[in-house]
């Protein structure tokens, strides 16, 4: 419905117009004011599309009222309505910004001609401003989709120089050179904690949020100038926590990693981080990565720290030798160092735990394995530990063992036909039956890319073939191909193929 005000001092007037307008127009609300104050009243609860406004009121002039709703109202069209057609007002009138001019008396026909074409412009505007808010909206969705795809890329060493500076210009999201990683450990089942998380991250600016993993939720936070790197990452972690205790739910738990001035370097933060969980029973909530105390006594803190971060690359490349051997030199240097044997059985435990976390991330389902009894002797706990890693490692190639051999080549396909569309890790992941993390490596693997270099290239591609008909204009290509923003696909375009988008429409339409 198009809301319609009329303004004028003369009821007879203001009657006379409302029954021409409602013997012509369908679909329209009317309301009437006598003054100029009234009607800036009238405005901020009617909010109309369009006002009819006599100039000579007393009080408050139709000028001056014009002037008062205006700044705050700016899409309203205003049609003067007066009986004083001089040089003087319509000057001023065009200069508020008014559509169009009525002198009294004037036609019912002049009238209907006048207001249809206004209206015909209102609707024009409506329908623009609604493909706005649809684009903006879809956008957003967008930049959703690429913020949880450039944590989990960046996290796990995945990502591709170029498409990571055109998803950090994508997202919108000025980030400052010091970052660091928060995993946050929610229980299983946790999508409205994580939305609410996520909105918190966005609505502060002060972050960006991955995929929600299993129980694991990472976050890449920008560290603040003004604020040490314990101070905010405590404030955050207790903001966090809080969230969980309005959920009445005390099982969460927060690993920070330390701060690195690189975006390459945030794995090591997110490993650092996933290392900080491996112990929750601890009263406080959260846990800096530098407090936690070395898995084996007798090596100094960064060799040890050293060789755990390199366990978690063994895991990931299943390099299942590699990992025997580091429970190996633990048990040995525990033993060695003749540490309780119940103690040993724990750290021991700890790496086992670690190794569980990592498999879980790349989607090898399986429970947490534990030792069936109390080891007697360091013997038995080889033994035992042996067969953890055995259960393990089956987990691992039973998973592998059943992906198909053309993975690839699926994704590589679903890719193709939905490049147009706003596609995801998760989207490609449930397509296939693979966990997103596994898509990024194998991808990064076998292909040298990453899945959005892949997506941009048949993006682009596309733009090409659809550039060969003049018909259609650049900014109706940007959508059809997939992108949201003309000036973001120039950019794209640019990078790819060392044009700009106009060139190469020039060379090649001759």
């Amino acid at each position: 419905m198009t809301k319609i005000l009329i303004v004028d001092d003369e009821q007879v007037e203001r009657d006379g117009l409302q029954l021409i307008l409602e013997r012509n127009f369908s679909d329209i609300v009317i309301r009437q004011a006598k003054n100029g104050r009234l009607a800036t009243e009238i405005v901020t609860e009617f909010q109309p599309d369009l006002v009819f406004m006599d100039i000579q009121m007393p009080g408050m002039t139709g000028l001056e009222a014009i002037e008062a709703i205006k700044p705050t109202n700016p899409h309203i069209k205003f049609i003067m309505a007066t009986a004083f057609a001089t040089f003087d007002y319509a000057r001023l009138a065009m200069q508020l910004g008014v559509v169009d001019y009525i002198v009294k008396p004037a036609k019912a026909s002049e009238i209907v001609e006048i207001v249809r074409k206004v209206l015909s412009e209102i609707e024009a505007e409506k329908r623009l401003l609604n493909k706005s808010k649809h684009q903006e909206n879809t956008l957003q969705k967008a930049k959703s989709l690429f913020e949880t795809d450039l944590v989990t890329q960046l996290i796990f060493d995945h990502v591709h120089d170029v498409q990571l500076e055109e998803l950090v210009e994508l997202l919108d999201m000025e980030a400052p050179k010091e970052k660091f990683v928060m995993n946050v450990l929610l229980p299983l089942g946790s999508e409205a904690y994580y939305t609410t998380i996520r909105e918190k991250l966005r609505q502060t600016k002060s972050g960006w949020v991955g995929a929600l993993y299993g129980r694991q939720l990472p976050i890449i936070v920008f560290l603040k100038s003004d604020q040490s790197f314990r101070d905010q990452a405590a404030s955050l972690a207790k903001e966090i926590l809080a969230i969980s205790e309005s959920y009445q739910n005390s099982s969460w738990f927060i690993g920070i990693g330390n701060v690195y001035s690189s975006l390459h370097q945030i794995r090591q933060s997110y490993q650092e981080s996933l290392i900080a969980t491996r112990d929750t029973t601890i009263p406080v909530k959260y846990r800096f990565y530098d407090d936690v105390p070395p898995l084996v006594p007798g090596f100094d803190e960064s060799t040890s720290k050293k060789n755990e971060q390199q366990f978690f690359n063994y895991i990931r490349n299943g390099q299942w030798d590699e990992i025997g051997k580091s429970f190996v030199e633990m048990i040995d240097t525990l033993e060695q160092e003749s540490t309780h044997l119940l103690q040993a059985q724990q750290r021991v435990m700890e790496l086992v735990w670690i190794a569980s976390q990592v498999l879980s991330e790349m989607g090898v389902g399986q429970d947490i394995p534990f030792y069936s009894l109390q080891a007697t002797d360091y013997r038995q706990l080889r033994a035992e530990t042996h067969h953890l890693l055995s259960k393990i490692q089956q987990s691992y190639e039973e998973y592998h063992a059943e992906l198909e051999a053309d993975s690839i080549q699926l994704m590589k396909k679903y890719i193709i036909e939905n490049a147009h569309k706003d596609i995801s890790l998760e989207m490609i992941g449930k397509e296939v039956g693979l966990s997103p993390i596994y898509i990024s490596k194998i991808f990064k693997e076998q292909l040298g890319i990453n899945y959005i270099h892949f997506l941009t290239e048949c993006r682009i591609e596309k733009a090409k073939k659809l550039m060969r008909d003049p018909e259609k204009s650049l900014k109706e290509i940007t959508f059809e191909v997939g992108y949201h923003d003309p000036n973001y696909f120039s950019k794209v375009f640019r990078k790819m193929c060392n044009i700009t988008p106009t060139e190469y429409r020039k060379q090649l339409l001759g």
